[in-house]
């Protein structure tokens, strides 16, 4: 314990290092607490999934698939309220907690101000990953032509399906686990590199529920392999949710996750084996593609196939180094990562 001060100077000096100490130097308390935003982030994964359950007309069940268009169709209004419920709770936190201004709430969401510039550089990095599948899918199996008239993607929007997986999913999900969590934990004090490997585990959470449709659907695959499954599905859209969080904190915009996630659900997983134009069993990525002519005989050499892996490779070293040039952004979010 210090001696008491012989005069009021020393009175002075000592008052004057206490608040140096204990006052000024001290930080400030998080606007949002870190187990609020933890409690936040797991009621909005929990409201968007829980609805699919408390209907019939959302329900899965033998009789009643995922993909059907009446339950698409409930599903998409339950998603939405679900949305409008987590975008409004997220506001009123932010407004009062935080105290920030509409314009300040916007900017934190992602939503303004709006940058094509950086939606664009998105896409194209995006593009560079998937340099092999869009050689296979556009060159090898020729929907090049499809995609440059435009005749592929009206076809795919008039599809219940297709506007599920390339509009509302994407917008629904982007919103929830990108524009409404990373603002809450961002307030919450957690460093972008926290905030870019923890919150896409909650994205991640939240297709685990496809383990139950699918044993509905396919009772005969057995538990393991389904449970094999589910942990594969967790994988890769926890390592979306890891890139799209990163590009959130970069650019400060929504939109430009939104194009990405609907870019990659129409992209689906990359090949990783095999010969281009040849599906072995079910294929990996959009369904109804072949390059054998109707007497069986293959149209496409080992070439193609070896241009199609170095592509492949190529798509990711490029990736790795355009990761960085291709996100930089003046609307980058506090603390991003440089």
């Amino acid at each position: 314990m210090p001696p008491p001060p012989k005069s009021w100077r020393d009175g002075f000096i000592a008052l004057e290092a206490m608040y140096e100490k204990h006052f000024k130097g001290a930080p400030n308390p998080p606007a949002v607490s870190p187990t609020a935003a933890a409690l936040l982030s797991l009621f909005f994964t929990v409201v968007y999934v829980l609805p699919f359950y408390l209907s019939s007309a959302t329900r899965p069940s033998p009789h009643l698939t995922r993909d059907a268009p009446s339950s698409i169709r409930a599903r998409v209004r339950a998603v939405t309220s679900s949305s409008i419920l987590s975008i409004g709770l997220t506001v009123f936190v932010l407004h009062r907690s935080a105290h920030l201004s509409a314009a300040d709430i916007l900017r934190l969401l992602g939503v303004w101000p709006v940058s094509p510039v950086d939606s664009a550089k998105t896409i194209l990095l995006v593009a560079i990953l998937f340099a092999g599948p869009l050689f296979e899918n556009g060159i090898v199996d020729g929907e090049l032509k499809d995609w440059v008239t435009g005749r592929d993607v009206i076809q795919t929007f008039r599809s219940w399906i297709g506007y599920r997986n390339y509009v509302v999913g994407p917008v629904s999900e982007e919103l929830i686990w990108r524009a409404l969590i990373i603002p809450l934990h961002v307030l919450a004090g957690f460093s972008a590199k926290q905030i870019i490997f923890l919150t896409p585990l909650y994205f991640g959470i939240a297709h685990v529920h496809h383990l139950y449709e699918f044993r509905l659907t396919h009772p005969r695959t057995p538990l393991f392999l389904a449970l094999l499954r589910s942990l594969f599905q967790f994988t890769y859209t926890s390592l979306f949710g890891f890139f799209a969080a990163f590009v959130f904190i970069r650019t400060g915009n929504v939109y430009s996750v939104i194009l990405a996630h609907s870019f990659c659900n129409w992209m689906g997983l990359p090949r990783f084996y095999g010969r281009v134009g040849v599906q072995p069993g079910e294929p990996i990525g959009p369904p109804g593609k072949s390059d054998e002519q109707p007497g069986g005989e293959q149209i496409h050499g080992p070439v193609w196939t070896l241009g199609y892996y170095v592509l492949l490779v190529a798509g990711a070293v490029g990736f790795y180094w355009q990761l960085f040039p291709l996100t930089d952004s003046s609307h980058a979010l506090p603390g991003a990562p440089k």
